[in-house]
């Protein structure tokens, strides 16, 4: 069977980043007056030349977002179950080379954690982990679906990539979303960012979204880590890989996620900086390239800046987010993952929302069952 193994390599990323940074203002025009547009429209619409098409660029987003989710943002939280890790990740706290202590949760610190999240109001969770397969494998993620699947009307994962089998196990107990960020398309880079554990296969990381649409996970979540590489390069391998999925397995929907490296204990500096407008631009391009894809924004983002772009594109939104094991209730004080910039609660963030003529969705629907 065929996978977006084979679109990836026959593109090379130097070529790709050319052709880029080679676009010019004609070419971006000719992508805002596209009905339909195509993966040369989204280059010039992430490219240099169209920085000064910002304005028309946010208006055009604004208005296809409106049309197709209307004004709400879906509200989630994650729960990080684990920061046990196996692998060596420059860019981590949870990197196995950090020598902090590890925590798994219990089965009774688990449901701590989930009445926390419940008090705020969440329906929707995102179940996080480390790679740790001898102690955070698809019998403890069986467990944890099985306890938690009661309380909430949607639940995401972002652990690390599974085997098809492994997928196809974990649907019956309630998974619906996965999330699997390549972190940088950059081959070459990807292996001096991932040194050691299993994280270093880049070939089986690239493939598990064909894992997942094999499985017929109903929705997938992309993106990269921004910062690893240059953005505007790698944020077109994920378009690349979004309309690849979309076409060969379109009884999946997609979310896409913007997460820019953030500090942690010993961290890394971004290799590329991206500025604000810069993901303002990368946010908008995404929308006028798929208008039905599902646009994400974290809590690592500024509270100015979160306020700000609700209403070009984001669909999503997390809130009151802790990014370490017990971060609501069991060990509040525990080892971050990164550093959270926007730390309002989640009413709060809900009460921004409204305030701007938006309504805060805390679920996508009603179990029957």
């Amino acid at each position: 069977m065929s996978s977006f193994k084979d679109i990836f390599e026959s593109c090379s990323w130097e070529d790709t980043s050319r052709s880029i940074y080679a676009k010019t203002s004609a070419e971006v025009e000719r992508a805002l007056s596209a009905s339909k547009r195509t993966l040369e429209d989204f280059k010039a619409l992430i490219s240099p030349a169209a920085a000064p098409y910002l304005e028309q660029m946010a208006q055009l987003s604004q208005q296809l977002t409106l049309k197709r989710f209307g004004k709400v943002v879906q509200m989630y939280v994650p729960l990080y179950l684990s920061n046990e890790c196996n692998n060596i990740c420059t860019y981590c706290g949870f990197s196995y080379d950090n020598k902090v202590r590890r925590k798994t949760l219990s089965a009774i610190e688990l449901m701590q954690e989930v009445a926390a999240i419940k008090k705020m109001g969440f329906d929707h969770v995102l179940l996080v982990t480390g790679e740790a397969n001898q102690s955070v494998h698809t019998d403890y993620f069986k467990m944890v679906l099985e306890l938690i699947r009661p309380h909430f009307a949607q639940i995401s994962m972002e652990v690390q990539p599974l085997d098809l089998s492994d997928y196809e196990a974990l649907r019956p107990y309630g998974l619906n979303t996965v999330l699997v960020y390549q972190e940088t398309y950059h081959q070459e880079d990807y292996k001096k960012h991932h040194p050691k554990g299993k994280k270093s296969n880049f070939q089986y990381r690239l493939e598990t979204p064909d894992r997942l649409g094999q499985a017929g996970i109903h929705k997938m979540g992309l993106g990269v880590l921004i910062g690893l590489e240059d953005w505007r390069t790698d944020s077109f391998f994920t378009a690349m890989h979004l309309n690849y999925l979309e076409k060969t397995y379109w009884r999946s929907k997609y979310s896409i996620s913007f997460p820019r490296l953030r500090p942690f204990s010993g961290g890394l500096e971004p290799k590329v900086a991206m500025s604000d407008r810069e993901l303002v631009q990368l946010i908008c391009a995404y929308r006028l390239f798929n208008e039905e894809v599902e646009l994400s924004i974290s809590t690592r983002e500024s509270q100015l800046f979160r306020d700000n772009i609700i209403k070009l594109g984001i669909t999503a939104m997390s809130a009151g987010s802790r990014t370490n094991p017990g971060g609501y209730a069991v060990e509040p004080q525990s080892l971050e993952q990164f550093e959270i910039s926007d730390e309002r609660s989640a009413a709060e963030i809900s009460e921004m929302i409204g305030k701007q003529g938006y309504e805060a969705v805390w679920k996508d629907w009603d179990r029957l069952i």
